[in-house]
């Protein structure tokens, strides 16, 4: 009878608390090898089946990854086909007007991705020949690419054996070998990563740890609190992200929009609507001439 995910993580939790047994490099890899079976077991009976997953496009990767950022699996499962579909390149996002490209964006969520994306669209176009550069270095220096970002893109449209930590991948490493632990850095968590990675599939194995860090997440609350880099979301509802996130939403909507009218369908007052149009229009989403708003 197969094992449930409870027996099979329980069965290997006290040998796998490298964290409190200080031990030495032998040991260490024993308890790596028995981490990655228990990872690999429970991915093969268990793992979850993504559009994303099914594919290594350069451009279909980065797209996933760059709607992944912040935003649960859910919601983009909800937009990324039809995204791709609209966009089905570097080209047609490059050339895409930014109204249309929010408007496909429209219910992610975190704007300002999509002025990212559509802005390394152009950049790949016109400065690598709408080729995905493989290097994470290079990917880095893109808008809105971070090195987790960067390094994600790499191994799973590349295959190339790079180490990165993001929240999942964070738990699964905290949960079994820094149970002791109550404040743990990456700088803590990174030389495990690098010991336990499998070299000759990448790919699979970061999906196989994020999938067992989903499955953490819900068994066992809160076990994020125990790394350094721990930070509470903020509340959506009435911040400013909500506040630019109605207005995109309305000049989406209208191509072009008198302030007084934008002021009237928000119904909020004049000083938030103002200092988020400026903002808006500093980061590129807006232009304002005159009374009028369009989508920059």
């Amino acid at each position: 009878m197969e094992k449930s995910t409870k027996e099979l993580d329980r069965s290997h939790e006290d040998s796998l608390e490298v964290g409190s047994l200080h031990p030495t490099e032998g040991e260490v890899t024993h308890h790596i090898r028995a981490f990655q079976k228990v990872i690999y077991d429970y991915y093969e009976n268990h793992g979850r089946i993504f559009p994303w997953r099914e594919t290594d496009n350069p451009y279909h990767i980065l797209v996933s990854e760059v709607m992944l950022q912040q935003t649960q699996t859910e919601r983009v499962l909800q937009k990324y086909e039809a995204f791709i579909k609209r966009f089905p390149d570097f080209a047609s996002l490059a050339t895409a007007s930014l109204q249309k490209v929010l408007e496909a964006w429209s219910g992610l969520g975190y704007n300002r991705r999509a002025i990212n994306l559509k802005k390394t669209a152009e950049i790949v176009v016109e400065q690598f020949h709408a080729i995905l550069p493989s290097n994470p270095t290079v990917l880095m220096t893109f808008p809105g690419i971070g090195r987790t970002t960067a390094c994600a893109i790499a191994a799973f449209a590349f295959h190339e054996p790079v180490c990165f930590i993001e929240t999942n991948i964070r738990t699964v490493f905290i949960h079994f070998f820094f149970q002791d632990k109550n404040t743990v850095t990456d700088s803590d968590i990174m030389p495990l990563v690098e010991k336990a990675l499998d070299r000759s599939n990448p790919r699979e194995w970061y999906y196989a740890l994020m999938d067992y860090g989903v499955m953490l997440k819900k068994r066992y609350r809160n076990l994020n609190k125990k790394s350094a880099h721990y930070q509470r979301q903020s509340p959506f509802e009435g911040s400013n992200r909500q506040v630019r996130g109605r207005i995109l939403e309305v000049l989406v909507k209208n191509q072009c929009i008198p302030v007084s009218e934008l002021m009237r369908m928000l119904g909020l007052d004049c000083e938030t609507v103002e200092k988020n149009l400026l903002n808006l229009e500093k980061e590129g989403f807006i232009k304002r001439k005159d009374d009028a708003i369009t989508i920059g």
